[in-house]
């Protein structure tokens, strides 16, 4: 009896302290998942907000200006749409990597809803070059085209599978209740604690809400060899096409420059290469600026899938994805920035803001 009281308290004794050893643990990681939060905010926010307000300015000006109610900028209208939405969801897409105490309709909500948000700008994104790159090639064709002739089909085509695509979690194709099942067979301990190592919930009032619970390791894949990746390709390959014919009208018209001017060189065949300099310049830059961080951060989320399913440096894994996505979605900002007709409205406010300004100085300083 005596050996039996003393097992059954070195029993007890062990089970306090592992308890109090997991509720330090969790402690720490509550400070940590706050932590992780904490930077998120710091870099998405205003990231976001930068990008809601560009939109805002440029979509003003496409509708304030009647001269611009054509297809293609309607194309254009809806790639800004979609980026506005991009950058109001831009802050829950670095969280899909963190553990929350999340139901199963939410944790399907928060994860599928940005999701499709960015399907869409990515489509939206290739078509608005699909349709520009149809009006270089040929010109003369455009209007024939199903682009242009069935637009409403078009810019269905640039919704519609997104939407469907992000929405096949919730129609099954999903880890969750397997992952409720690994659950189940663990103790109550680990059952507390989340596979990144957070707290999930430690009072048991909710399930553990992952990325890998809602995404399964081959949908993952199919999206980003299948979608995404792809659609990069595309996107690089329309721009060195029309690169290229670029470069080939514009030996075609020195050509003729020369011809009239007894082949010397003249001004404007120098303002045209210094002008085909500066567009492939800019070109290279926004690939360098916006595409490579993206990435950047997709080959690395996929070398820590391949491991154990997390980043050994979780500030890193923000960081990239923020500033990855973030930099993925001011490309419509740099392409409607760089179109005078869509700032117009907004020039103009600001001119007037500066002249009631410059009176009131002038009044007061009278």
């Amino acid at each position: 009896m005596a050996n039996n009281s003393e097992g059954e308290g070195l029993l007890e004794a062990a089970i306090v302290t592992v308890i109090v050893r997991r509720l330090a643990m969790d402690g720490d990681d509550d400070d940590r998942l706050q932590e992780d939060e904490w930077l998120i905010s710091c870099i998405t926010i205003p990231l976001s907000s930068a990008i809601i307000l560009a939109n805002l300015v440029i979509i003003v000006g496409i509708v304030c200006n009647r001269q611009l109610h054509n297809t293609p900028n309607y194309f254009f209208l809806s790639l800004l749409v979609a980026d506005l939405c991009t950058g109001i969801a831009l802050p829950f897409i670095p969280r899909m990597g963190l553990e929350q105490s999340l139901d199963f309709q939410t944790c399907l909500l928060v994860h599928t809803f940005p999701n499709f948000l960015f399907l869409s700008y990515l489509f939206n994104l290739v078509m608005v070059h699909y349709e520009r790159y149809l009006c270089i090639v040929s010109p003369l064709h455009y209007n024939q085209f199903w682009v242009h002739r069935c637009f409403p089909v078009a810019l269905l085509a640039a919704w519609v599978p997104p939407l469907l695509y992000a929405s096949l979690p919730a129609f099954g194709w999903n880890e969750w209740n397997n992952d409720n099942d690994t659950d189940n067979a663990n103790s109550t301990l680990n059952h507390t604690v989340g596979s990144s190592g957070y707290a999930a919930d430690p009072l048991g009032d909710g399930e553990v809400c992952s990325y890998k619970k809602v995404f399964p390791v081959p949908y993952i894949y199919l999206e980003v060899y299948g979608i995404l990746l792809p659609a990069i390709v595309l996107i690089a390959g329309m721009t060195g096409r029309v690169l290229w014919i670029t470069r080939k009208q514009m030996k075609v018209i020195c050509k003729l420059h020369r011809a009239v001017d007894r082949y010397q060189t003249t001004d404007s065949e120098h303002r045209l290469n210094l002008r085909y300099a500066k567009c492939l310049a800019a070109v290279s830059l926004i690939f360098l600026l916006c595409w490579v961080p993206y990435i950047t951060y997709v080959n690395l989320a996929l070398g820590w899938l391949k491991g154990n399913g997390q980043s050994r440096n979780s500030t890193l894994h923000i960081i990239l994805s923020c500033t990855g996505i973030g930099s993925m979605a001011i490309i419509p900002i740099i392409l409607g920035l760089a179109n005078r007709q869509y700032t117009d409205p907004a020039r103009k406010v600001l001119l007037k803001m500066r002249d009631c300004w410059r009176g009131m100085r002038g009044s007061t300083d009278t």
